[in-house]
């Protein structure tokens, strides 16, 4: 029988994403999203009967009739930009969208997925980061309202297992890229490659030595079913353990763009994290999960949706 499932943000990078992989396997999907940073223009390719879009704030009571078998929590800012700008809205959705969603998923008996993120790792002082790493996190920095909205979400999550025994799945997100993302999006493949495109300036934080990982999304989405349709409730890390440095990220997207543009260095935002590398061998070991797309293949996709996105 066909199942159903409830995706909240489902209009931004990530859910369109998921919707697309669910559908293609028979799910009747519903899409929720307040199209504050989610875009319907990344589900207009979308011409399946058994897509429904819904716009609703999940902050508020939600209200689906009928069964649901499953529920993935996708709905938040998630960039710097976003969360700097919407401090009180990246909040509430991850406490109180969390908690009303959570709701639907009891009263529906469903499994639940959340997005979590591996900013609940703050600027880690461990390296590479596990699963049982508490963190470092400064709750009243500028970018505490998104971990911790996070941290909470995955706290009311866990409550929910304990209390009422609910089936709460937790994927910890590490840095993803792909098509889809928004050209002012304010995280570094997207501001790297527009600036390179454009012929702008390419902006780099600090010194350019700090470190990330990226996963292109369709690892990610696989990554994050397998999980959904597990035994295991995690928390587990989804991404690409391969580390680079912001400025090895540069000259990548620079030869492969062809651009003349010329880096520039502005000072390191507070609590920027300096390292960011997930540890993977849980979704190794449990989900028989792996990334597959290369940097340079998926930057390929990347650079081509953008070069459309910005007319070029």
């Amino acid at each position: 029988m066909t199942k159903r499932t409830l995706i909240t943000g489902a209009a931004g990078f990530i859910g369109s994403h998921l919707v697309d992989y669910l559908l293609a396997r028979d799910h009747e999907v519903i899409g929720m999203d307040n199209f504050i940073t989610g875009n319907p223009r990344n589900l207009a390719h979308i011409k399946n009967p058994h897509f429904t879009l819904v716009e609703h704030n999940v902050t508020e009571e939600i209200h689906i009739d009928g069964p649901i078998d499953y529920i993935l929590h996708f709905a938040s800012p998630a960039s710097p930009i976003d969360y700097l700008e919407l401090p009180i809205q990246t909040l509430k959705v991850g406490s109180l969208g969390t908690h009303k969603t959570l709701g639907v998923a009891k009263a529906k008996n469903a499994a639940f997925l959340l997005a979590s993120t591996s900013e609940v790792y703050g600027d880690p002082l461990v390296h590479p980061q596990t699963e049982d790493y508490w963190g470092n996190v400064n709750p009243i920095g500028p970018r505490g309202v998104y971990d911790e909205a996070k941290r909470f979400a995955e706290a009311m999550s866990v409550a929910y297992r304990r209390y009422h025994g609910l089936n709460v799945k937790i994927a910890r997100i590490f840095n993803t890229y792909g098509p889809r993302m928004r050209v002012r999006d304010g995280r570094a493949i997207p501001a790297f490659v527009s600036q390179a495109l454009t012929g702008e300036p390419i902006t780099v934080f600090g010194n350019g030595q700090q470190t990330r990982s990226f996963c292109f999304v369709d690892d990610l989405v696989e990554g994050l079913c397998r999980l959904l349709f597990s035994e295991h409730p995690g928390p587990v890390n989804i991404g690409n353990p391969t580390e680079m440095t912001m400025l090895e990220l540069v000259k990548v997207i620079v030869d492969m763009t062809g651009s003349k543009s010329e880096i520039t260095f502005k000072p390191l935002p507070e609590d920027d994290p300096k390292i960011r590398q997930p540890d993977i061998t849980l979704a190794n070991t449990l989900l028989d999960w792996s990334p597959k797309v290369s940097l340079e293949d998926g930057l390929t996709q990347t650079i081509a949706y953008f070069r459309q996105a910005l007319g070029l």
